[in-house]
């Protein structure tokens, strides 16, 4: 039986640093504004010409805020990993700095100038901060660092608004790009062209944004902008500039939907409460079946035995045991199974499988086996869920099978707070946005969670903050976003003596209709008989309730 979840976040503040501020007070001159980095977003894939104190800054591909990469500082106890860029600048002149970043404790700033910094480690926020060149003033280093032992921070998108350099001999900006229009599209990337903006010295190098954001610069008319999400919509804009920074205004917007990809909300739908075979008088399935109407179960759980190697509960074989007659009894009885891998104990594969390309080997041995529609990686505990290579590494597998069996459904099961995503929860998916796992459908387990005497609507509460968490980072809107969720409660008395009872599943699966959720699941069959005052137990709810009675509910889910 899964225990509760324990999961904190214990951020240790070790100090803090002074900011040093300083400015012209003469008025600035005005000019054309541009983007005078060079690689602001780090999609060359190299640090070029940005440069990293102590060798410590390197271009990772998650978590990235816009395009396909970002800046990776790895601050130590001794170095905050600070990554600079000296540009040329025009003297007298106000200039805008402004970047994304990730991490505890990161700052952006001006060598001998303004900085800001930011404490807010789960996600991107933007620093801004302005400052005026001096007199004589050619060049300027901007620099973005981390402090000491706070751990990596990220950065993306850093951008310096204002002229280039070259003393102000060239301030004209190139004519606007005219023409501009998507010439293709797949699931997550999009094709543009537009027609070449004309300068009185010449174009040099064309920026498009996506939004407001600036996801990647060519040197030509056309362009692919990839690492995009399915099924969503993203639109578009190109700025002509020349060598001296003048930057043009807006080309025409294009809006593209990317394709779905054969991601949730193509019509998967899914009821299918847990079945664990080594654990608590597992029933006969189709015994349940026949009582119940259910046609899936979720079967746990799929763990490493050693090596990298599949089996249910680490100790029975992945074919030929007690295992595959039930899911014999489920296909003949014109059923299917999804297995979950993983869970609260034992041995995880994604844990020990040392690279996603074994965990993915991994994989693929269960779904020959059993010829799968849809597999669920069900990730708790620290040496999963609340480790951030690991999960990666858990996503990074699940974007490989998918590629490689068409049609085959991912779901990721985490645990949640009452009003949403945790901390770990939020990076998941953040991450799975930013390498394009192209999820399913991401599930949460709404027991152990705090619910207290309220099981139904903090259910609800904590379902729709991850609906908003969807919205917010893959740009879904709520339809599609609720298709993405699953629900995967727990019948009964939980760990925290919690108590879903029939009256409150059964309003917990008629919202899910309503919302048109993806997925509804309970832990588990095994539980799903009478005890009332039994407490938490392996074989029973621990509450007054009829035989197989939250299966029957759990049956009339059809999203």
């Amino acid at each position: 039986m899964r225990n509760p979840l324990r999961r904190s976040r214990v951020l240790a503040l070790l100090g803090s640093a002074a900011l040093a501020l300083a400015g012209a007070i003469a008025l600035p001159q005005t000019a054309q504004a541009a983007d005078v980095l060079a690689n602001p977003g780090f999609e060359s894939g190299s640090l070029s010409p940005w440069t990293c104190t102590g060798n410590l800054g390197s271009v990772v591909s998650s978590p990235v805020h816009g395009g396909s990469k970002s800046l990776q500082g790895a601050v130590s106890s001794s170095d905050n990993a600070q990554c600079s860029q000296t540009v040329a600048v025009q003297p007298n002149t106000t200039y805008s700095l402004s970047g994304w970043v990730r991490g505890s404790y990161v700052y952006l700033g001006v060598n001998g100038g303004a900085s800001t910094w930011t404490t807010s480690p789960s996600a991107y926020s933007q620093l801004s901060v302005s400052f005026t060149t001096g007199a004589a003033q050619t060049s300027a280093t901007v620099y973005v660092h981390g402090w000491y032992a706070q751990g990596s921070y990220y950065a993306d998108d850093i951008s310096l608004d204002g002229p280039g350099g070259g003393g102000g001999s060239d301030t004209q900006a190139p004519s606007a790009p005219t023409g501009l229009t998507s010439t293709g599209r797949t699931s997550s990337s999009v094709s543009l062209k537009w027609n070449a903006s004309t300068d009185d010295v010449g174009v040099t190098a064309y920026d498009i944004y996506s939004g407001s954001t600036s996801v990647l610069s060519v040197s030509g008319t056309s362009a692919t902008v990839s690492g995009l999400s399915p099924s969503t919509s993203y639109t578009f804009t190109v700025r002509a500039r020349d060598a001296a920074g003048n930057r043009s205004g807006a080309s025409n917007s294009v809006s593209v939907t990317t394709d779905a990809g054969g991601g949730g909300g193509t019509g998967f739908k899914q009821a299918a409460p847990y079945l664990y075979e080594g654990w608590g008088d597992p029933p006969s399935p189709s015994t349940v079946m026949s009582a119940t109407g259910i046609k899936w179960f979720t079967m746990a759980f799929m763990l490493d035995s050693g090596g990298c190697n599949p089996a249910w509960d680490s100790t029975r074989p992945l074919t030929g045991g007690v295992d595959q007659t039930a899911i014999n009894q489920i296909r003949a009885a014109g059923g299917d199974i999804v297995p979950s891998f993983g869970g609260w104990q034992g041995s995880k594969l994604g844990a020990n499988c040392s690279s996603a390309s074994a965990l993915a080997a991994a994989l693929q041995k269960v779904i020959d086996a059993y010829s799968l529609k849809a597999i669920d990686m069900d990730i708790e505990n620290t040496d999963e869920f609340e480790n951030e290579a690991v999960q990666a590494r858990i996503l990074t597998a699940l974007k490989t099978v998918k590629a490689n069996n068409p049609g085959l459904k991912t779901i990721v099961t985490f645990g949640t707070s009452t009003t949403g995503p945790t901390y770990y929860g939020n990076r998941l998916i953040e991450q799975a946005q930013s390498i394009g796992a192209n999820i399913d459908v991401f599930t949460i387990m709404p027991f152990d969670f705090g619910g207290g005497s309220d099981m139904y609507g903090n259910t609800v509460n904590a379902t729709e903050g991850l609906k908003a968490k969807l919205k917010s980072t893959f740009g879904w809107d709520d339809a599609t976003a609720y298709a993405h969720i699953g629900i995967s409660g727990m019948n009964g008395l939980s760990d925290q003596q919690e108590n879903t009872t029939p009256t409150i599943w059964t309003q917990i699966r008629d919202w899910a209709n309503s919302r048109h959720l993806a997925r509804l699941a309970f832990w588990s069959v095994n539980r799903d008989r009478p005890c009332p005052g039994g407490g938490v137990v392996s074989n029973c709810s621990g509450i007054s309730q009829s035989n197989w009675q939250f299966t029957s509910i759990t049956a009339g889910f059809t999203g």
